[in-house]
């Protein structure tokens, strides 16, 4: 984001900074959602429903639409950086509950690194290189990110640009693919509607997680709203038509995943997920394995490189804060960057993906998204009747309530579905709470130590 300047009343920026149209802030919104989630989890998502996995995304986008709502309120209600950091924190007005969500976040964070790097590791990169395991090649990719991460990273429009364009090549592929099909008429219509032994709802329930994966990244317009023009009227419709668009694209590219490919292939490479290019192969179009390997490549690292940048931000805006120890806001005297932030966070991420496979990793990722979806309903909820000072987006009330259920709902779902999940969760949470009654204690010893500051939303901005 740009520098700051001086604010309004209502807590906005001058309109010399807004120059970020609707138009624009729905591009924007749609890049962020169209990541690497659809390249990584198809092969999951085909093993662990069947071939009408589809479906799967129909509910999946539809809950991320209702948390969608609620951020559409509270993004034009406090028009800052932060998201449901700052969001809870006004909403609840509780420190330590304030940091568990943002350690939710940040556990999000590294759980989906670790998920895409195994990901970078697998089906596609073979495609240029044989023979390295999948581990090794995650864990070069994920060090030498974040060496990049190091030595600072500027962010510009045109390379987020660039990266969208490459990344829904890849999709626009995967649409030729099937529109050719199609017309042929050698489609198999009747595997997209073919799900496995089971009861229907319980199989098809059980690849929501998964599919919430890939809608994952809108919340990262929190970080635009003070740039946007006229955000009460250009945000809502702009965030939630841009989910819209990505979700429909999504259950497309799904379907016409499960027509041209047997499940059984689609499958096969769940582990390293290389399903789309599975995809491509079986279609008529003579697309090159390495073309497309490569378009797949850079949307896996894009979206890695920005997951990494998040989360050694988050923890170092928690050191500057005293609620983790001071030590991770230590920046490097000369790149000016959260050097043992870093280290420390990269090193939990190589850590995860040396002992779990993408299907556990890609479910820790959503449930620790879909509880800090689900505070950020209960805080739009809680918020209702607090006034600001400029116009704001109310959402419908039913649909924040709704929010809230839909994301318990997923949540308990996905704990009964995979208890081991729960685990991991459990133990990578603790870290966190050591981490924070440690620092607690510190403090309290000497509280020079640490030196914490008022809690400001732009250091907790992932």
């Amino acid at each position: 984001m740009s520098e700051r300047t001086d604010t309004t009343p209502g807590g906005q920026q001058e309109e010399l900074k807004r120059s970020i149209s609707g138009r624009l802030l729905f591009f924007y919104v749609l890049g962020d959602v169209l990541g690497s989630g659809i390249y990584a989890l198809i092969g999951v998502m085909a093993f662990t429903v069947g071939g009408a996995f589809w479906l799967s995304f129909v509910i999946g986008v539809t809950v991320a639409l209702l948390t969608g709502f609620a951020y559409a309120e509270l993004i034009t209600k406090y028009p800052q950086a932060a998201g449901a950091a700052l969001y809870t924190h006004k909403a609840f007005g509780n420190r330590f509950l304030t940091f568990m969500v943002t350690f939710c976040l940040l556990a999000a964070t590294i759980a989906a690194a670790g998920t895409l790097a195994r990901v970078f590791g697998g089906t596609y990169f073979t495609s240029f290189v044989e023979g390295i395991p999948v581990t090794v090649v995650a864990i070069v990719f994920i060090v030498a990110l974040s060496l990049l991460n190091f030595r600072g990273i500027t962010e510009s429009v045109w390379t987020n640009m660039v990266m969208t364009i490459i990344e829904t090549t890849g999709l626009l592929i995967i649409l030729a693919v099937g529109a050719v099909v199609v017309a042929e008429g050698d489609a198999n219509l009747e595997q997209p509607f073919q799900l496995n032994d089971g009861n229907p709802a319980i199989v098809v329930l059980s690849g929501v997680a998964l599919a919430f994966f890939a809608m994952t990244g809108f919340e990262n317009a929190a970080n635009i709203a003070e740039e946007t023009q006229d955000p009460t009227r250009n945000f809502p419709k702009a965030l939630l038509g841009g989910m819209t668009l990505a979700g429909v694209l999504y259950m497309v590219i799904a379907f016409i995943a499960s027509m041209v490919a047997p499940i059984d292939e689609l499958a096969a490479n769940r582990g390293e997920d290389g399903s789309l290019l599975t995809v491509v192969q079986a279609g008529p179009i003579p697309v090159p394995e390495m073309v497309f390997s490569a378009i797949a490549l850079v949307a896996v690292t894009n979206t890695t490189l920005v997951s990494l940048v998040a989360q050694s931000r988050i923890m170092y805006g928690m050191a500057r804060q005293g609620i983790v120890p001071r030590v991770f806001a230590r920046t490097h005297a000369t790149r000016r960057t959260p050097w043992v932030s870093i280290i420390f966070t990269a090193g939990l991420v190589c850590l995860l993906l040396a002992i779990a496979d993408v299907d556990r990793l890609a479910t820790v990722t959503v449930l620790f998204l879909i509880v800090v979806y689900g505070m950020v309903c209960l805080a739009a909820i809680r918020l209702r009747g607090t006034p600001v000072e400029h116009d704001h987006y109310s959402a419908p009330m039913l649909i924040l309530y709704a929010g809230v259920l839909a994301n318990v709902a997923i949540l308990v779902h996905t704990m009964i579905d995979d208890p081991g999940s729960i685990v991991w969760c459990a133990a990578i949470l603790a870290i966190g709470v050591a981490m924070y009654f440690v620092n607690a204690f510190a403090m309290k010893a000497d509280p020079h130590s640490s030196d914490p500051e008022p809690l400001d939303p732009s250091d907790l901005a992932g």
